[in-house]
């Protein structure tokens, strides 16, 4: 704890919170692309500020958007979720467990380590997907997840930084902001 605010007191003295507040969250989306399902790597267009809010201020915080529910699910270990659609536009996040996305048109997968580098954008509805895409859940124990679908099915401002997965460099990113202006 001392670290961390040693460590944000250098980095506000330093000038660099303006650093931590250009920093924007990227994260795997599961997209289309002529009528494909695709795993590609966001990065949101609105970057973090720093919270005011009492109890969480001086954390690092950015508004993903509305959503119409939250949805608490709890996967059996090993279930196969087969090809599917997402239902609509929304967040997932692997809260626990484990979670391996696959396309049925290419090789590219991706791996889903639940927590902090668990939330994914799924945006490949029936409408612009043919056929979806494969969810697999192998952990050894259950998999928790929480779906929010956004509202009106808005997909959230971003940019594409590569088709595939995000790398464990591009989202473990904003874990500096945690270590040090906390």
């Amino acid at each position: 704890m001392h670290v961390s605010r040693c460590l944000a007191s250098l980095l506000a003295s330093a000038g660099l919170q303006s650093l931590a507040t250009a920093l924007n969250l990227n994260i795997t989306a599961v997209g289309a692309q002529n009528g494909a399902s695709t795993l590609e790597c966001w990065t949101m267009d609105t970057p973090f500020s720093i919270a005011s809010t009492p109890g969480i201020a001086g954390s690092a915080s950015i508004v993903l958007g509305d959503v119409t529910n939250f949805t608490y699910v709890v996967i059996p270990s090993g279930l196969d979720g087969g090809l599917h659609h997402a239902p609509s536009n929304q967040w997932v996040w692997f809260v626990s467990g484990l979670a391996y996305i696959t396309l049925p048109t290419d090789e590219t997968t991706a791996a889903f380590v639940s927590g902090e580098f668990g939330l994914i954008f799924a945006a490949d509805t029936a409408d612009v997907s043919r056929l979806g895409h494969r969810t697999q859940y192998s952990g050894i124990t259950e998999t928790v997840s929480i779906a929010m679908p956004t509202t009106d099915g808005m997909i959230p401002s971003h940019s594409r930084l590569h088709y595939g997965p995000c790398s464990t460099e591009e989202i473990a990113g904003y874990a500096f902001l945690a270590s040090g202006l906390s």
